[in-house]
């Protein structure tokens, strides 16, 4: 049986970027390239498979159904198609793939992860990296604004819900609610963090994963979208409060900076391939990367885990 970690892909917008689309400013970001152009999504879901990935996440993190009907112009019921043809473009993917990639030592049945980014995306103002509009929303208001996207991704078969940077305690508690009333489905919760101790939001990030404890539901718990040196400090913070059955998720960006107003700073990458060891020995059971980090890398990624 493998043990070695599954790896994750890498950042969905950055290859579309670098394909020449322009997401820059979008309130939709790569979701929009859903309607508009999926067998570009599908191109580089199957650029990932061929550099390593166990992982294909959709391009639906910034998928809802208001994000559709008022950006796209899309009755509610063609956007809730839109976002399960997140899935099932993923699948297709995995299936053209593996008919020409047997299964191996070296190769796994890739898993399809539906991608669930917090409420703050769709407001499209940065909050999703304070979760300020916690404060200013109810827990049944999280819980409905969530539900919808989570019940379309199980709905088209996602092998596992991807529930990730989560900025705050409540949005995270109204996740792990809504899960529960899909009682087959299976998931991760992943943090954006803003130091060694805290989450985006100010919370220590013992707090949040002491939140993913209480589900049965959940198979991980970590971090993303955010630098890989703060990674280690973060799960040895709150390793006391993780049970044993709950493995670490972490895919950390590429170490850019990012203004709001012009986007990425491309002086400054840091390559985590060699950090991973770390965070392999602390336990992580998935591992891949975020914003900016691209299929060479996780090619690198996977020769260091792999070594």
């Amino acid at each position: 049986m493998d043990t070695s970690p599954f790896i994750l892909d890498g950042g969905l917008a950055t290859e579309l970027e670098a394909s020449g689309f322009q997401l820059q400013g979008d309130p939709l970001w790569s979701a929009r390239i859903l309607h508009t152009n999926p067998e570009a999504i599908k191109d580089v879901h199957f650029r990932y498979l061929q550099s390593g990935s166990d992982v294909i996440t959709t391009a639906t993190y910034q998928a809802s159904i208001e994000g559709f009907v008022k950006y796209l112009g899309l009755r509610p019921e063609e956007a809730q198609q839109t976002i399960m043809s997140g899935v099932q473009l993923a699948k297709e993917t995995v299936r053209e793939f593996m008919s020409h990639s047997p299964i191996s030592e070296d190769r796994r049945e890739p898993v399809v992860a539906g991608s669930v980014g917090p409420y703050g995306a769709f407001l499209h103002d940065g909050s999703e990296y304070t979760g300020a509009y916690e404060d200013k929303m109810t827990m049944e208001e999280l819980k409905d604004w969530h539900r919808p996207q989570i019940q379309c991704l199980v709905k088209a078969g996602a092998d596992i819900v991807a529930m990730e940077t989560i900025p705050g305690l409540k949005e995270a508690e109204a996740l792990v609610e809504v899960l529960r009333e899909f009682p087959e489905a299976k998931a991760w919760l992943s943090f954006s963090c803003k130091d060694i101790h805290n989450i985006s939001s100010g919370r220590r990030f013992s707090e949040a994963v002491q939140v993913a404890c209480r589900s049965s539901q959940l198979v991980a718990v970590g971090v993303n979208c955010c630098p890989a040196p703060i990674v280690k400090p973060l799960l040895e913070s709150a390793k006391s409060h993780k049970k044993a059955d709950l493995g670490w998720v972490v895919y950390p960006n590429s170490g850019e900076g990012w203004d709001p107003k012009t986007g990425w700073k491309t002086e400054k990458r840091t390559s985590f391939a060699k950090l991973s060891l770390d965070w392999k020995e602390q336990g992580a059971l998935w591992i891949g990367g975020c914003c900016r980090v691209g299929p060479a890398d996780i090619t690198e990624l996977k020769q260091q885990l792999h070594a």
